[in-house]
């Protein structure tokens, strides 16, 4: 539905749970980079090249769900800077 077809009951609701969802981008952010430094440093001490590349192919996963991640927690600011104006 169309954002303006909920009552503000409705919309808080939903506001309220993406906020609880949000809350928690920053701790997997870090859960994620932890996993990225830990298989940073399995791939610098790697010998066999194709495992490196998979490390190094899981790594460049990992940082795109940091990046995702990141997005979805600005979203919710520049929707909230916006409601306010």
């Amino acid at each position: 539905m169309e954002w303006e077809s909920y009552s503000k009951e409705e919309r808080a609701d939903i506001l309220l749970e993406w906020e609880e969802i949000r809350a928690t981008i920053p701790d997997q952010i870090i859960r994620i980079e932890t996993v990225i430094i830990e298989k940073t440093k399995q791939m610098s001490e790697e010998e066999n090249f194709i495992r490196s590349c998979e490390l190094n192919s899981e790594i460049h996963e990992l940082a795109s769900v940091i990046n995702d991640l990141n997005i979805w927690f600005r979203v919710q600011q520049d929707h909230d800077t916006k409601v306010h104006q």
